[in-house]
């Protein structure tokens, strides 16, 4: 598994977009996640536990983030006992149907049947730049519709269910966010290395 320092010197000396395409497969997706450590099978479980959950394929279902490497890849803090488990999930009828939601209240808003305070517009504006680079954020979906609300009080519910010591990850907070497919999880992650790498060239 990568150290900080390694990780951080890989990322300094990929040259171009091949490169970094390579490095984001085999170090944000590629393997088992440090909070799995010699526990593939726990890790299988824990994925299909979720994948039945949403009607996906387990292999649909990764771990990222600071329990992925064993540490932050964006802040380079170590993995702890108070950090969270990230969860990503890539599905694309799963994110259509939150599309075909989002479509439907965007033209509500349009048609000024729903109307946004300042600190709604705001939320929503985040939601959608998110959402338009195939990221769909729970934490961040509109709240003022009990449709939205249930969806979102839904989706917590079923990863709190698999937190705090009850399912195979063990005593941790689990939280999931959803991409349309893998295409544009890699994309994303992909371009999250060009934040890292200039923020190391700055130190």
């Amino acid at each position: 598994m990568v150290t900080i320092e390694e990780y951080k010197q890989e990322i300094l000396a990929l040259k171009d977009d091949d490169e970094k395409r390579i490095f984001t497969q085999k170090h944000y997706f590629h393997g088992n996640p440090a909070v799995f450590d010699n526990r593939e099978n726990e890790y299988y479980y824990f994925r299909k536990r979720i994948a039945d959950q949403f009607k996906i394929g387990f292999f649909e279902v990764l771990i990222v983030g600071s329990s992925k490497f064993g540490f932050s890849p964006y802040k380079f803090s170590k993995f702890s006992l108070n950090s969270d488990i990230d969860v990503v999930l890539f599905n694309e009828k799963l994110f259509d149907d939150f599309h075909n939601l989002i479509s439907e209240y965007q033209y509500q808003i349009r048609n000024q049947k729903i109307r946004l305070n300042e600190s709604q517009l705001k939320q929503h504006q985040k939601f959608i730049r998110y959402f338009v680079m195939g990221w769909m954020r729970p934490d961040l979906l509109p709240q003022n519709t009990s449709e939205f609300k249930e969806l979102k009080e839904n989706w917590d519910d079923f990863f709190k269910s698999i937190s705090h010591s009850k399912s195979e990850v063990g005593n941790y907070i689990v939280k999931g966010g959803l991409f349309k497919s893998y295409y544009y999880a890699e994309k994303y992650y992909r371009s999250s290395i060009e934040e890292v790498s200039n923020k190391l060239s700055k130190l």
